[in-house]
Parts: C-alpha cells; sequence; structure tokens
C-alpha cells in the first residue's frame, strides 16, 4: 500500500469509494467543455427566456444562421437543447431545468469571485 504524508488512509479511502469511474469523468469533461464557447452560451441564454428558431435566435444575436445552426448541433447533441417542429420550422428550447441552474450556478461563482458580469438569469 502506498505511503502519504498528511493524508490519512481513511481519508484516501473514502476518496477512491466516492470517485466516479474513469468513463463518467470523461463524460463530464467533455459536458463542461460545451460551456466553454460564448456563443453557445449566449444561445443557452437565448432560449432561458424563449423558445425560438434558428432566424429569430440568430437575429437577436445579430449572427448567421450558419453559425447559429452548428452551435445548436452541439448543444443537442450534448442533450443540453431540445427541438420541436411547427410544419416546416423547428423551434428550439432548453432540454431541462438542470440548464438553468447549471448558467445560474456559474454566474453566481463569477460574480462571488469579483468578476464584473451582469445580472444572473433568473
Amino acid at each position: 500500500m502506498e505511503q502519504y504524508l498528511f493524508v490519512e488512509e481513511d481519508t484516501v479511502k473514502q476518496i477512491d469509494e466516492k470517485m466516479p469511474p474513469e468513463e463518467e469523468l470523461q463524460d463530464l469533461a467533455e459536458f463542461y467543455k460545451v460551456f466553454g464557447d460564448a456563443t453557445r452560451l449566449k444561445i443557452l441564454n437565448v432560449l432561458l427566456c424563449s423558445e425560438m428558431c434558428v432566424l429569430d435566435i440568430a437575429s437577436v444575436l445579430k449572427m448567421s444562421q450558419s453559425a447559429i445552426s452548428h452551435q445548436l448541433r452541439i448543444l443537442k447533441q450534448m442533450d443540453l437543447v431540445k427541438n420541436r417542429r411547427d410544419g416546416k420550422t423547428i423551434f428550439y428550447s432548453l432540454a431541462d431545468s438542470h440548464i438553468v441552474t447549471i448558467l445560474n450556478q456559474g454566474l453566481d461563482h463569477i460574480e462571488d469571485n469579483g468578476c464584473e458580469h451582469s445580472t444572473p438569469v433568473k
């Protein structure tokens, strides 16, 4: 068994028991990477307010439809957004309330650390 300078064996055992499997940690890392893009965060914040189609999201964010579609594809692959079809139009919305929580906690964290930022979304 390995020797530790300051960590008690019970603590190491507790850590080992609580550590998620490697595959889950890799999935979690991929999940958080999605939040590393400002455009995707803007889209998520737009969808906090309202379900929208690509054209409307592009208009609100003053971006091209192709740029929005590309980012929505990534967000959908990671199950952060869902869509529904109404005739020829596809509307996008947040997949669930966890996304709201993640965005709000991220903003709270930034604000608590003294970074200037706008008011957290509700």
